[in-house]
């Protein structure tokens, strides 16, 4: 039996079987389960590293598909790390999200669902997508309740939800051109999935506020100088900085580990709080107006033109449209 590692040779990802202990092999079976549709999973036991990469059917937005996904990976790693019989039998210590989509790393919520749920004024609705989204975001936020340091790998646009889901993580990995934001101001919106709460903890509140009620899409080279961004890597090179960063810092991985886990009992994001803001982001959607619609139909028609060539930078709105 063997486990799957990636190395990388020339830019590429080599599969190869390693050999692994039992309880490694038990646990890498219990975490890939019945496979994913929206996600690739591939676990490398030399390096102590998870990787995940989304590749939602469909439109890479979270979709309820891929936070299914997403919420049945989390809930298999915390099991399958509670179930070890020995703390060295884990199967990684590191885990990476990243996405299988050129030029995007997630472009957040499904707009298309929203306005269709706005309009029939199904609060219920709106809500239980953004209380399925929160508790998979909080699950980020915890690792997992397992002894893992957590990292996005941000490679291409993350927008909107897709910057709330790499908020969630210990550590932003990032390609130097690589674009993050949050447009709902645009159609008169706020993020309402864990924006305020992590960007709150990451800079002051001014400084948060004003980037949530810009619309503003900054670089990584941007975020990396308001400390947004833990790690800037040349373009096409963020999986090796992120292997590089967990080679440098893999004897050290018990101080990191104390370290997160000592910000999360000393600032901690809970799952109240983010239910809650979930619940002021439900109710604050049905007070949009036709044209407020308009404009989140146009942003989603936008994404669909983006999906369909992945080709040229997506179009945004601007606050005057």
């Amino acid at each position: 039996m063997s486990l799957i590692a990636l190395n990388h040779v020339a830019g590429a990802v080599d599969v190869t079987a390693l050999p692994a202990t039992h309880a490694q092999e038990e646990a890498v079976q219990a975490i890939h389960g019945n496979g994913y549709a929206n996600l690739r999973l591939s676990i490398d036991t030399v390096n102590s590293i998870c990787w995940t990469f989304m590749r939602p059917v469909g439109k890479p937005s979270y979709t309820h598909e891929l936070m299914h996904d997403i919420s049945c990976l989390q809930g298999a790693i915390t099991r399958s790390f509670a179930d070890l019989p020995d703390p060295a039998a884990a199967p990684f210590s590191w885990f990476v999200m990243a996405s299988d989509v050129p030029g995007i790393y997630n472009l957040g919520g499904d707009l298309g669902h929203f306005a269709a749920r706005i309009r029939t004024r199904d609060l219920a609705a709106m809500r239980h997508y953004g209380h399925v989204a929160v508790t998979a975001i909080h699950r980020n936020a915890v690792a997992f309740d397992s002894p893992v340091v957590t990292m996005a790998l941000v490679q291409g646009d993350a927008l909107g939800g897709g910057f709330e889901h790499a908020l969630s993580f210990d550590l932003i990995v990032a390609e130097r051109s690589a674009k993050m934001g949050l447009p709902e101001i645009l159609f008169n919106m706020f993020p309402g999935m864990g924006a305020y709460s992590f960007l709150s903890r990451r800079m002051d509140r001014a400084k948060a506020e004003a980037l949530i009620l810009s619309g503003r899409v900054h670089t990584a080279e941007e975020l990396h100088a308001m400390g947004v961004v833990d790690v800037l890597a040349e373009d096409g090179q963020g999986q090796q900085a992120a292997m590089d960063y967990i080679a440098r810092h893999s004897r050290k991985h018990n101080a990191h580990l104390a370290v997160y886990r000592a910000r999360r009992r000393v600032n901690p994001v809970t799952l109240a709080e983010l239910i809650d803001v979930v619940d002021i982001w439900a109710e604050a959607a049905l007070n949009l107006t036709e044209a407020d619609l308009r404009k989140m139909d146009r942003l989603c028609a936008a994404q669909n033109k983006r999906l369909a060539g992945l080709q040229s930078p997506m179009p945004l709105l601007t606050a005057a449209e």
